[in-house]
């Protein structure tokens, strides 16, 4: 397990650094001196800060994907499955704003890069395991008829762009505040009528 924690502890020093100073400004030699790791340690774990980068994104978008499967394996009701993605979504965002701040701005550069394979894995894996459980409720007759590829899109949306306002600074209250009417929205637009 140290090597895991050392791992973290480089991570949580490269996310400072970027938020501090900006991911194009930060070097490897910064977050080297934050994370009191040695440039060994640094390669050792990552090679480059681009896979610091890569990594630092996987980890984060893992995180919320954990928590949403994890909520969602109790098998809860339509109703609960679709206020959880917007209510795990905004209280993931609202306990690491910084963390999403950064995922919301670094998408195309990882997908882009040498980890874009793995991130494109990550998601077709996560998307396969909701889409079953989706599948279950709207072959129940739960959902409007909403084309798939659309229906993320609809549930999250609204509470992304929130996120976004809210991360920017262009919000006048705190996210949590909208975290239940978010959900209840969500729910509106997709339950069956």
């Amino acid at each position: 397990m140290p090597g895991r924690d050392r791992k973290h502890q480089i991570l949580q020093a490269a996310l400072a650094c970027f938020t501090e100073q900006g991911v194009d400004a930060t070097t490897i030699e910064m977050i080297r001196d934050r994370s009191g790791a040695s440039i060994g340690s640094l390669y050792h774990h990552f090679g480059n800060r681009e896979r610091i980068i890569a990594a630092l994104y996987l980890e984060g978008i893992g995180q919320y994907a954990a928590l949403l499967e994890a909520g969602l394996g109790d098998s809860p009701d339509a109703e609960a499955c679709i206020r959880l993605f917007v209510t795990g979504y905004i209280d993931w965002v609202v306990a690491n704003p910084d963390w999403a701040r950064f995922i919301l701005h670094n998408r195309g550069r990882v997908e882009a890069g040498e980890r874009g394979d793995q991130l494109r894995e990550a998601n077709r894996v996560h998307g396969e395991r909701i889409a079953a459980i989706l599948r279950r409720h709207r072959e129940a007759g739960a959902f409007k008829a909403i084309p798939g590829e659309c229906f993320v899109s609809v549930v999250i949306g609204p509470a992304q762009d929130m996120a976004r306002n809210w991360l920017a600074g262009r919000s006048k209250r705190a996210l949590a505040e909208y975290r239940d009417l978010l959900a209840q929205i969500a729910w509106d637009s997709v339950r069956a009528s």
